[in-house]
């Protein structure tokens, strides 16, 4: 039987509202639902409430909130940069709310799964053994300009109807070359990363977080392959790459809003839970 109630936190001066979803006999290893982005703790299409639901018919109890600013939390709006202490706070009432639980697991989409590396960069909270990470937020100029070149513009050259367009005079030429020639200076003209980036701070928290992670990828969202263009230069580095499992459903949008997709993500969510997080 489904237990869910609300639960009231403070972070901070903030008040905070979180929903704890909890299973007659929960497993060891509990779930925190971040949001990012413009959304609340229901999340798009009801998203994060199904997952919710999903994850406690599995036998894992979850707890998904509104940061500050959001939804029906308090305080002033802040960015996915700026959540550590609201996670810090709703990790505390997580564990309170269900003391059996050993291990924390962050799951997070966009903003959020970059929130959730940042946290542990700065906090290297050990009760966070494992992060599921949906369509990581890295951009920057050169990440935007290099994916553009790659799955816009390169796609664009293979359509009738740009030409057709061009040809027609529909398309001014001098419009198609600037757009390129504006997103190539924008490559080249990138600077990278500095040492204090958030892009940084993502990959320095991947090299030292010793727990595992799942990166679940829509391969029609600009983001996710943003991300992979981020995370192939990046990869080389990684210490563990053993400990990160990786997942992209190929017609899937940046929320995986129909129903196949969402059930998709909650399965791989639940699945990777069992094998690599174990349920003690």
């Amino acid at each position: 039987m489904l237990d869910e109630h609300p639960l009231d936190f403070r972070s901070d001066d903030a008040d905070l509202l979180g929903i704890l979803s909890l299973p007659e006999n929960p497993a060891h290893v509990g779930v925190l639902i971040v949001v990012g982005g413009p959304q609340y703790r229901i999340g798009s299409h009801r998203q994060f409430t199904l997952l919710a639901r999903a994850l406690s018919d599995a036998g894992y109890a979850s707890l998904r909130f509104d940061h500050r600013g959001i939804g029906d939390s308090s305080g002033q709006e802040i960015s996915f940069q700026q959540l550590d202490n609201d996670i810090l706070a709703a990790i505390d009432t997580l564990v309170g709310a269900v003391p059996s639980l050993k291990k924390i697991v962050l799951w997070g989409l966009c903003d959020a799964a970059s929130a959730s590396l940042l946290y542990w960069r700065r906090q290297h909270d050990r009760r966070v053994a494992g992060m599921v990470l949906l369509n990581p937020w890295v951009r920057s100029e050169k990440t935007l300009a290099e994916t553009r070149i790659r799955h816009y513009y390169g796609q664009r050259l293979l359509q009738g109807a740009f030409w057709k367009k061009l040809l027609s005079g529909r398309l001014s030429f001098g419009t198609a070359l600037a757009g390129v020639l504006s997103t190539l200076r924008a490559k080249t003209g990138s600077q990278e990363s500095s040492s204090d980036s958030f892009q940084v701070q993502m990959q320095d928290a991947w090299c030292e977080f010793p727990g595992e992670s799942l990166v679940i990828l829509s391969a029609l969202d600009y983001t996710a392959r943003e991300f992979m263009l981020w995370w192939n230069a990046f990869r080389p580095q990684m210490p563990r790459l053993e400990s990160v499992s990786l997942v992209e459903y190929l017609d899937a949008n940046h929320t995986f809003s129909s129903r196949a997709h969402r059930l998709m993500v909650e399965q791989a969510t639940i699945d990777w839970l069992d094998t690599r997080m174990g349920r003690v």
